[in-house]
């Protein structure tokens, strides 16, 4: 069998009879699997003109380099016109030129894709797999905020992407700089967060061949991810970031992982000269070698500059029928007690979160917010209740969940009553439709778009009353529990303050401008029912992943989205360990944020159940740190409260405020006691 290509460094020309030993630049599909098969040992799969696949016996030992054959290996055509996978016949030869004399770099490519999406934040830790893009996003005026941990830039495009509606965006270097992202993406995807993580990767003729931090890094983020995708020619950068941003934010919003490696970022004369030896070739399969690489640069470069459209792609956002809306309005219709759960699915794009607080207003169900629908009807609305939800589900006569979700947030759905008729709406329809039919049963399941199906139930129930004695009855039951909560703040604790008090003093102290980052267990858990966030978009929580750490890169996405906010973070002192050092990232780039530590010394979520039920405090015991110290000793400012300045505690915070606007990031170490506010609470 003959074997030809025809190629220079002016032009792409491969011919489909081309037979390579190499995995061959462009041969990667969307999801950044090589599409191809894997030819038996012993022989090649060949490709002739007409796209009819063959095996070609080989002598291996006739093979001078054993480390290019291995025990099988992948074959295809330079231009990666064909996908063996689904057997496409290929594409004519097509002319592609090379400009060798060009100092640009796929960097650029990079940057103008995220400028056209509207990106103005780059969240990354510098290393030089990715030097390129950040140099080139700097250029057009994205801002490039280095961090000192790499799941803080993630943590942090999380952030711009929930109070923005658009892709949070981070980049990371190889390896294991992509490895210490993996609980932050994991979470947006948890979170239903869409982030853009661009990863850095070795050269693709150099990996699977031992190079340094190069390991299978698709494979590590298929599972975390909507969309993954390895860049494998410069021209591809474009349109494989435009559908990236699409995925993010498409169906079911979630993370999106895209595989830069070094050769797609770096500009030809750089990979040139790392690529294809300078000395000419001596020997046969020196010289195969050689044109090889040769032919393998004028491919990744081949059509790089070329004009293409950068902007976003069209979404694809699930909608309801106008028949599911009709079966929905004529349940909620005939009900005497609707209740309403509100998630933070009805947040998304593309309805606003005034417009979605108009049509909840206008329905008049009572309703309870969580994640980031906290706050959508500012503080204190009278249809707003938060306390005794479990006893308002149960005599509920219709429930709307809408975006909420029956995992173990709602006791995997054993809070609902039998009785009740329940309309659920989600983008998921796996989330949907959780545990249905063991501990609970929809009367309508919707999948589409939260907030857009709320807007519409409003048309179809316009003018529509409840009696007002329901309402009424949960805003006694929620009065009667405030009451509670205001005695166990004046119960005194054996050592420094209340954390009950002290969480009602922040809560009367808290600005109507401010964003609340909350991270901890314990202490976050009693201001989750203590403080108010003062509107929609205000409140920022990991989500059902319960991850610890999330507190900085919150903060830091959060102040970027938002400079005119007072952003707030309630840490306990545990979290808190997983912070403290970007506060050197906050003095560097002048983000001042105010972060208020819950320091009982201890994992006192976990101690809470783990003493009196096995007997040892063990590994749950820290100590009470000078966090405020610390703090200082990285440039930003540190307050301390504790029993000896009980009387000062709004001062203090006054004081952090003062700081805040005056342009510092602060620390107030609060030292707190131990209440049973929360006993029997959820650590596991």
């Amino acid at each position: 069998m003959k074997v030809s290509a025809h190629g220079d460094r002016g032009g792409c020309r491969p011919s489909l009879g081309l037979l390579l030993l190499f995995p061959a630049p462009g041969l990667w599909d969307a999801s950044g699997r090589l599409a191809g098969r894997r030819s038996p040992p012993g022989a090649l799969l060949s490709v002739d003109a007409q796209g009819e696949e063959s095996e070609v016996p080989i002598n291996a030992e006739r093979l001078t380099d054993r480390e290019i054959l291995g025990s099988g290996c992948y074959c295809g055509i330079a231009s990666g016109t064909l996908d063996f996978a689904s057997r496409k016949r290929p594409q004519a030869n097509y002319s592609c030129p090379v400009d060798t004399a060009s100092t640009r770099h796929g960097g650029e490519n990079v940057a103008a894709v995220l400028k056209a999406h509207g990106v103005r934040f780059l969240f990354t830790l510098v290393g030089g797999h990715i030097s390129p893009l950040l140099v080139a996003c700097e250029k057009l005026g994205i801002r490039v905020v280095d961090t000192r941990h790499e799941v803080t830039a993630v943590f942090a495009a999380d952030a711009v992407a929930r109070l923005t509606g658009t892709v949070g965006v981070a980049a990371v270097t190889a390896g294991p700089g992509l490895t210490n992202t993996v609980t932050a993406v994991k979470n947006a995807q948890i979170a239903q967060s869409p982030v853009l993580l661009l990863g850095g990767a070795a050269s693709t003729l150099l990996q699977n061949r031992g190079a340094l931090q190069a390991i299978d890094q698709i494979a590590l983020f298929r599972p975390l991810c909507k969309f993954c995708a390895s860049v494998r020619r410069v021209r591809d950068i474009i349109p494989t970031l435009r559908a990236a941003m699409a995925a993010a934010q498409s169906g079911t919003p979630g993370p999106v992982f895209v595989e830069l490696p070094l050769d797609v970022l770096y500009p030809y004369f750089m990979v040139q000269k790392e690529m294809v030896p300078a000395k000419p070739p001596k020997g046969l399969m020196s010289r195969a070698v050689h044109w090889y690489l040769a032919n393998s640069l004028a491919n990744l470069f081949a059509g790089a500059w070329e004009p293409q459209p950068e902007g976003p792609l069209p979404l694809d956002i699930p909608q309801a029928s106008p028949q599911q809306v009709q079966r929905c309005v004529e349940i909620l219709s005939r009900a005497k007690k609707p209740l309403m759960l509100i998630g933070s699915q009805a947040l998304l794009p593309p309805t606003s979160s005034d417009k979605l607080r108009v049509a909840v207003e206008t329905l008049g169900i009572p309703c309870f917010l969580a994640g980031m629908a906290r706050g959508l009807l500012g503080r204190n609305h009278p249809l707003h209740f938060r306390q005794n939800r479990r006893a308002a589900l149960k005599k509920a006569d219709v429930v709307v969940l809408a975006g909420a979700v029956c995992d173990f947030r709602l006791s995997y759905g054993r809070v609902l009553s039998r009785s009740s008729k329940i309309i659920v709406v989600n983008r998921d329809r796996k989330e949907m439709l959780i545990n249905s039919d063991i501990f609970w049963k929809p009367q309508e399941a919707v999948q589409g778009d939260v907030g857009s199906f709320v807007v519409k139930l409003v048309e179809g129930l316009r003018g529509q009353m409840w009696a007002s004695d329901w309402a009424e009855e949960l805003r006694q039951a929620d009065q009667q529990k405030e009451q509670a909560f205001r005695e166990k703040a004046l119960m005194p604790v054996a050592q420094h303050l209340n954390p009950v008090r002290v969480l009602q003093l922040v809560e009367d102290t808290l600005p109507d401008n401010s964003i609340l980052v909350v991270d901890g267990g314990d202490f976050v858990g009693t201001a989750a029912y203590l403080v108010q966030p003062r509107g929609p978009l205000r409140w920022l929580d990991p989500g059902a992943f319960g991850t610890l750490g999330v507190g900085a890169g919150f903060a830091l996405g959060a102040k970027l989205c938002r400079p005119d906010a007072e952003v707030w973070c309630l840490f306990g002192d545990g979290a808190f360990g997983y912070s403290l050092i970007e506060f050197d990232t906050f003095v560097r780039h002048k983000i001042p944020v105010m972060a208020l530590i819950g320091n009982d010394a201890g994992w006192t979520q976990i101690s809470r159940e783990q003493v009196p039920s096995l007997g040892s405090n063990v590994a749950c015991g820290l100590a009470y740190t000078d966090y405020h110290k610390a703090a200082q000793g990285l440039g930003a400012q540190g307050l301390l409260l504790s029993r000896e300045n009980e009387d000062q505690v709004v001062k203090v915070l006054r004081d952090a405020q003062q700081w805040c606007q005056d342009g510092h990031p602060v620390v107030v170490n609060i030292l707190i006691g131990r209440t049973d506010f929360r006993d029997g609470s959820i650590a596991m």
